[in-house]
């Protein structure tokens, strides 16, 4: 189409060919081309001149509509890339409290004309939207193996135990964590998070004891009701999360000997980032424990 609006143009093949930086003969030969498609000539050609013929004058005004919309299309696809390359995709986890918010203050400062668009999904898709490409970066905790990204690592956030407020232990102000051994405790499955799980299980054996496991945290309102009016029993949260949550009959209380802490990673392709992305990364590494 586009060499056919331009030999209707110049209604001469060499100045066409010259238009369009080709051969004269490889425009002859894609008009040939498009006139044995669509089953009727063009262009009458003579030694002298060249001339459209009725399916020519006929085919005109629809070849400039489809050249109109290829450019249209082109321009829609170039506004995306444009749009792209000033936003950054994040993929954000449950439970970073006013981290995220640093982030976000710290990100505007160092990027203003930049966008962080905010994802929530769980982790394995969050890891394998990074792969694709769909994100360019994912908030993660916990140490893992992940072929193809590259974990920076960011902060650590410490654990504190939901407790029922009418039991004994409320009324310290942080709890040695095997004075919990004989209380049940309410945790998510370990395929359902298995870096919280391993964590909070290895932290009970290290202080001495295997946790008696009540049953699973479902929803937040479910599990903080049970423990807050039914038998008691515990589960943890992370502090940052914890800070901004109240709770009818439930206290949060820090955990000492030992500490649990969890690590969390910023997930990125190994590709040298660019500019918003690297804004991105010093962003986070500006949010301390």
């Amino acid at each position: 189409m586009q060499y056919f609006l331009t030999v209707a143009e110049e209604l001469h093949f060499g100045r066409a060919a010259e238009r369009l930086h080709i051969v004269q003969s490889a425009v002859s030969q894609q008009i040939t081309r498009l006139e044995r498609e669509l089953g009727v000539a063009l262009f009458e050609r003579t030694t002298r001149t060249v001339r459209l013929t009725e399916g020519g004058r006929r085919l005109l005004p629809h070849a400039e509509q489809v050249l109109a919309a290829v450019t249209q299309a082109r321009a829609a696809i170039d506004d995306l890339r444009v749009e792209r390359t000033g936003t950054i995709r994040l993929g954000t986890s449950t439970g970073l409290g006013t981290r995220l918010e640093n982030i976000l203050v710290a990100f505007a400062h160092r990027a203003p004309h930049a966008h962080l668009e905010l994802v929530d999904a769980d982790t394995e898709i969050r890891m394998k939207r990074v792969r694709s490409g769909e994100l360019d970066a994912a908030i993660v905790r916990g140490p893992r193996d992940e072929p193809g990204l590259e974990l920076l690592p960011l902060w650590s956030d410490r654990l504190v135990a939901a407790i029922p407020a009418r039991h004994d232990l409320a009324v310290l102000r942080e709890i040695d964590l095997a004075r919990l051994a004989r209380l049940p405790l309410r945790l998510v499955g370990r395929t359902r998070n298995p870096t919280l799980y391993d964590l909070v299980v290895d932290s009970c054996r290290e202080a001495g004891f295997a946790p008696a496991f009540g049953p699973e945290f479902t929803t937040e309102q479910d599990t903080l009701a049970a423990i807050g009016f039914g038998a008691p029993s515990w589960t943890v949260y992370y502090a940052t999360q914890a800070a901004n949550l109240s709770f009818p009959g439930v206290v949060w209380r820090p955990l000492r000997n030992p500490e649990p802490r969890m690590p969390s990673y910023l997930a990125v392709p190994p590709d040298p980032p660019r500019a918003e992305l690297r804004a991105l990364i010093e962003a986070c590494h500006a949010v301390t424990d």
